[in-house]
């Protein structure tokens, strides 16, 4: 296909990264079945459905199978390729994987449907993209090598421009500017497009979302400017945090040189099918999402990211603290020397900047495992200079690494899928994969022992809701218990079963408190074990990220009331220490 070609090609968003950015990658597969029906009738060049978050979400709150889904997407879109987002390295986790699993992940999403990669790096290293570019072009798919767009001092349309070079050079078939967060200005965005396409003969793809309002306006100069593909969204589940509208974007074409070919009538089936999708998740779409927000142009989040802050800081209970948080977004983002904010950067960020203000004036008192290995390099090469104070917090002395980072990693897709195997998580190759990415949730998701949430009613439908407490302490043979509240019938407060907990939130002397709400990742301490102040007692999944808790003190550990899979809330007693 030729980069020069007149029409303006679409690639819809609505099945992948406009619902995770509106209702926080929540939208079930049993609904997106008649969409891409609707869909595979239009004449995209691409529906992107795949990949980002839609991973993730799957399996920790919807009890879906990724992997399905996928199987179902490819027999359902016919006639439209299947576009993924890959995290690089990351692949579809928070971590880079080794090369092993780099390579067999990207053959099995090719294999179950995946037609067109989209592969970025948090932090446009493109180390961190080589193998897995190399991966998808082995198995004959078509390559998008993105650039994630962002405002800096460190970045410009010169670094861009010098990164689509190196790109071209990998042999991509297309290569997309990723602007996670609506931050490309009409002139910045007509000069970069301007300068790909003068340089280099491959097609150019702009993907921007709308939370400041301005990519409407910059598409129209990425159309002046020669650009060949726009990332949109069907009307319902676009604008806000998400992408602008399908039938917006093709309406004004029509006519014109650029004319997409896209009939409008046939597209407002789709719209009114999206329509009524949207209606049935109306109960979970914050305000928040929905609006536009110019200050995004100071803390810079990414559509998808602001969706899980909000619900995020929700399970915190902390959301009288969201400015809070969004003002101390840019300062962490300075001191980490200006990485792009797109997962798994943004939740890096985000959740730093999180605990930096739930400590009230502590800046990097508490630090997740993810900002510490980032500090250290395992993320790859930030754009700017770490701030001197800030690393020495963080590792004291610990050396920074500058190789690639997967170049540490020892092989481990044999050794994980043997243990799978062990617990009976196998029933499929595709399972593995599952296990490796996210080795804390998916055990219980395999075993089939997770719930799917409930979707809340549509806010019109709502009732009153009856007065559910979050907790209680009952007492039981005069011992007292906290008891969390975990479901109640015809509700759907968590998706895990109902159980009372043995988890005391008085104080007991020496007891070690959790500071969040989260799910026990590992449990690093032992009973009689003696331990060292600071010394990592377990680690906690919370926003995402890995909080380890430390010992604020040396001593013997006397009682440990957790395990491993625990859910805690602030203020429960982890363990004993004396």
């Amino acid at each position: 296909m030729s980069s020069r070609t007149s029409k303006v090609l679409i690639t819809d968003t609505t099945l992948r990264d406009a619902h995770q950015s509106l209702i926080a990658t929540r939208m079930r597969t049993e609904d997106m079945i008649p969409l891409c029906r609707s869909i595979d009738r239009i004449g995209f060049f691409s529906a992107e459905a795949w990949g980002g978050a839609t991973f993730d979400s799957s399996i920790r709150f919807l009890n879906e199978d990724p992997w399905v889904r996928l199987n179902i997407i490819k027999e359902e879109l016919k006639h439209t390729p299947v576009q993924m987002l890959l995290r690089g390295q990351n692949l579809v986790g928070y971590r880079h994987y080794p090369d092993d699993v780099v390579e067999r992940f990207v053959h099995a999403a090719h294999k179950n449907g995946v037609d067109i990669f989209r592969v970025f790096d948090a932090l446009n290293d493109i180390r961190n993209m080589k193998k897995s570019m190399e991966e998808v072009k082995k198995c004959g798919a078509h390559l998008q090598g993105a650039i994630c767009y962002t405002l800096s001092p460190v970045h410009s349309t010169r670094t861009f421009l010098e990164m689509a070079r190196e790109l071209y050079t990998l042999d991509c078939d297309s290569i997309c500017i990723k602007d996670m967060a609506g931050l490309a200005m009409p002139e910045a965005t007509r000069e970069l497009i301007s300068g790909i396409k003068e340089e280099m003969d491959v097609l150019v793809n702009l993907h921007s979302h709308c939370t400041s309002g301005i990519a409407p306006m910059s598409y129209q100069a990425a159309i002046e400017a020669g650009v060949d593909i726009l990332d949109t969204a069907m009307s319902p589940f676009s604008m806000g945090t998400s992408q602008p509208p399908t039938e917006s974007v093709v309406a004004s074409l029509q006519g014109t040189p650029r004319d997409t070919g896209i009939d409008l009538v046939t597209l407002k089936k789709v719209r009114n099918q999206a329509l009524r999708i949207r209606s049935r998740y109306e109960g979970i779409l914050d305000p928040i999402s929905e609006r536009v927000d110019s200050d995004v142009l100071l803390y810079q989040l990414p559509g998808g990211m602001i969706s899980n802050l909000v619900s995020q800081l929700k399970e915190q209970d902390a959301m009288n603290r969201l400015e809070d948080v969004f003002a101390e977004i840019p300062r962490v983002r300075a001191d980490l020397g200006y990485p792009p904010l797109v997962t798994p950067t943004s939740q890096i960020v985000g959740t730093q900047a999180v605990f930096n203000v739930l400590a009230n004036g502590e800046r990097y008192g508490h630090v997740t495992n993810e900002v510490r290995d980032y500090v250290r390099g395992q993320y790859g090469r930030p754009p700017g200079p770490v701030n001197e104070e800030v690393r020495k917090r963080i590792i004291g002395n610990e050396p920074v690494i500058d190789v690639r980072p997967a170049d540490l990693l020892e092989p481990i897709y044999e050794k994980m899928k043997e243990t799978a195997e062990k617990a009976g998580l196998v029933s499929k190759e595709e399972d593995v994969l599952t296990y490796i990415l996210y080795p804390a949730i998916a055990p219980s998701f395999l075993r089939r022992e997770r719930k799917a949430e409930e979707i809340p009613l549509a806010r019109e439908e709502k009732r009153a809701p009856a007065m559910v407490p979050s907790s209680m302490e009952v007492e039981v043979d005069g011992e007292r218990f906290s008891v969390r509240i975990i479901s109640v019938e015809g509700s759907a407060v968590s998706a895990v079963p109902a159980r009372i907990e043995k988890i005391p939130r008085e104080d007991i002397e020496g007891g070690v408190k959790s500071n969040m709400q989260g799910m026990v990742l590992e449990v690093k301490a032992t009973r009689g074990a003696t331990v060292a102040k600071g010394d990592i007692l377990l680690v906690i999944e919370a926003m995402k990220m890995e909080n380890p808790i430390h010992s604020p003190k040396g001593g013997k550990v006397t009682d440990i009331f957790v395990e491993q899979g625990d859910l805690v809330q602030s203020g429960d007693v982890l363990l004993v220490i004396q």
